[in-house]
């Protein structure tokens, strides 16, 4: 939210040094060079990780002591063609932690929730583009770790996603 508040002061600003000059300055090269930062400006600004919430929210949850579950937790270092059902196994193990913590009454429930939520959210903009290669494992076929452990290994994939 903060990057895109920016990104609409930004915004705001050049509207206004365009507007001051009443258009005028689209006549020559220089407003030509301003009219396309505009336009451009935007898009460099959302252009950081997508992750970024789902990252804040995982470390208000790595050290909860009222979550102790067990699951499947895929490696960090998975092949690259398989980092998209990487990432929806790690998602989809996060709906097994709020059933958990409904059961408990967890004191990090919405934070749990907001991970599911936001990361459902960016799966389903950018729809499953690979075929499942061979190499690519199921969910289920990862090892069962403990909670602190697939917090890590979660948090090493989303920022190999980010780079």
């Amino acid at each position: 939210q903060e990057t895109h508040m920016k990104s609409i002061c930004l915004q705001h600003q050049l509207y206004l040094l365009l507007n001051s000059h009443c258009f005028c300055l689209l006549k020559n090269g220089m407003g030509l060079i301003i009219f396309f930062l505009c336009a451009y400006v935007p898009k460099t600004e959302a252009g950081h990780c997508k992750w970024a919430e789902v990252l804040k929210d995982l470390e208000r949850i790595k050290t909860s002591k009222d979550i102790d579950v067990s699951l499947y937790t895929a490696n960090a270092d998975e092949d690259e063609e398989c980092q998209e059902l990487v990432m929806r196994c790690f998602f989809l193990e996060t709906e097994v932690i709020i059933q958990e913590c409904r059961i408990k009454n967890c004191s990090k429930t919405q934070d749990v929730w907001n991970i599911w939520k936001n990361g459902n959210e960016s799966l389903e903009k950018n729809k499953l583009t690979s075929k499942k290669s061979g190499k690519c494992k199921e969910c289920e076929e990862y090892e069962e770790k403990n909670f602190t452990e697939f917090i890590q290994n979660f948090v090493k994939v989303i920022q190999r996603d980010c780079k």
